[in-house]
């Protein structure tokens, strides 16, 4: 008797094969029976003719992950066990290394490190482009695998190596697996009544952790003249659930569209729009992006510019804007399927555009920011770059220190003393404020 894959593929053939010559001629060219003939013939060939048994259920697999392959680089096939890692994702906790890697430039590349992970007590960055993962070259390495070997039993260790921008050496690291908890907000009110609120991913429960953490900061500025500002941070952050993206937007806009979905043709397939009830207060609000701000991160950056809400600070954002929709397959897999492009409220796409923030900030390295500090300097200006025009005329003078006074900590330090974006993130909101407070004696 037949095996039914090999019934089945002669079933297809003969249908395709027995089309009437010409029944339709005006219309074959667009027939997907020709094309399905052919795979149903190579189907029956390595069937009944593979000088080996073959496995049919790998058949099966590698065919329609060859024709997801065809298509862009977020349409997948996942097998049963890369769904498994795929819910485990959305829900925030997970055994492995603590990345979130994407393709750049054909090489698999850190896009997010989760705070206090392996990967982060090891020093990894985004940006970071993986050569090897447990010995295998990473350069054709698929996402979805990339992860299954990084994935594991708590305990376990993993080898990799990297290659980092601006080092010609490559990095060999041992990482050693562990359970992530993704806690998706961290929250911290700063003394000058601003609030910096940093979203690490949008997962399941971003919202109502982001919707707690303004609570609390309402609560604790109360009796300290209240909440002034919100500096949101969305760096790093790989996206994730497009509903959360646009209830965290919905926080803050009381109207208008915050995103659209367009299919093919450019049909309207879903649009999400802000409402009034449960918005929060207008406060000055400054949203810090970056190269790695992607998907649902660009959703909310895009509709908080679009709507004037906010300023965004920053470097241009990834360009992450398709949308993807999951179908479970009978084999307990699914196939991860672009359905459509998402739009910001004035009708931008930004698929491989990204969004460009209003300033531009670059990222500098710590030890130049620490070096500006240590001059006293509340910006950097032109004498803190090494090499400067008047550097050797200044060479020989001796240049006052800014030493910490007795009995500092590291709480006195300013906010952001090491991380310049930030820094400059939160030196315009506070500018914004002043010029809030100023047009308000105005009108007194």
């Amino acid at each position: 008797m037949r095996r039914p894959l090999l019934a089945a593929a002669l079933v297809l053939l003969g249908f395709a094969l027995g089309q009437r010559p010409g029944a339709h001629a005006e219309t074959a060219e667009a027939s997907p029976f020709q094309n399905l003939s052919v795979f149903a013939r190579a189907l029956a060939h390595i069937e009944t003719s593979y000088v080996d048994e073959v496995d049919q259920d790998a058949l099966v697999q590698g065919a329609i992950r060859g024709m997801t392959e065809a298509l862009d680089p977020h349409t997948v096939y996942l097998d049963p066990e890369e769904y498994r890692i795929l819910t485990a994702d959305t829900q925030g906790r997970f055994a492995g290394i603590g990345v979130e890697i994407t393709v750049r430039d054909g090489w698999l590349t850190v896009l997010a490190v989760f705070p206090g992970g392996p990967a982060d007590q090891a020093g990894l960055e985004p940006g970071d482009k993986f050569l090897a993962i447990e010995g295998r070259d990473a350069r054709d390495m698929r996402i979805q695998e990339a992860v299954r070997v990084m994935r594991g039993e708590p305990g376990t260790q993993v080898r990799v190596a990297i290659r980092r921008e601006g080092r010609e050496e490559g990095l060999d690291v041992t990482l050693t697996r562990a359970v992530i908890d993704v806690n998706p907000v961290e929250a911290r009110l700063l003394p000058d009544g601003i609030l910096y609120l940093q979203l690490r991913a949008f997962q399941a429960n971003t919202t109502t952790e982001l919707r707690a953490a303004l609570d609390r900061a309402l609560a604790e500025s109360e009796g300290r003249g209240g909440l002034q500002g919100i500096l949101l941070d969305l760096r790093n952050n790989p996206g994730g659930l497009l509903r959360e993206a646009a209830l965290v937007a919905d926080e803050f806009l009381d109207e208008g569209n915050i995103v659209s979905t367009r299919g093919r043709g450019g049909r309207v397939l879903q649009g999400y729009d802000a409402h009034r009830r449960g918005t929060r207060p207008e406060w000055p609000m400054v949203v810090l992006v970056n190269g790695y701000s992607a998907s649902a991160a660009e959703i909310v950056a895009g509709a908080l510019q679009d709507h004037e809400r906010a300023l965004l600070v920053g470097t241009r954002t990834f360009g992450k804007g398709s949308v993807q929709n999951i179908i479970e397959l009978p084999d307990g897999g699914a196939m991860k399927l672009t359905i459509a492009r998402y739009y910001t409220p004035s009708g931008r796409s930004i698929q491989a555009r990204g969004i460009e923030p209003e300033v531009q900030v670059e990222q500098l390295a710590p030890a130049l920011v620490e070096r500006a500090r240590l001059d006293g300097e509340d910006q950097l200006r032109e004498a803190s770059l090494r090499g400067h025009l008047d550097e050797r005329e200044d060479a020989e003078v001796e240049r006052p220190r800014n030493t910490p006074r007795e009995g500092a900590t590291e709480d006195d330090r300013p906010p952001f003393a090491d991380d310049h974006q930030a820094r400059m993130a939160h030196q315009a909101l506070r500018a914004v404020l002043s010029d809030r407070a100023r047009a308000a004696r105005e009108t007194e």
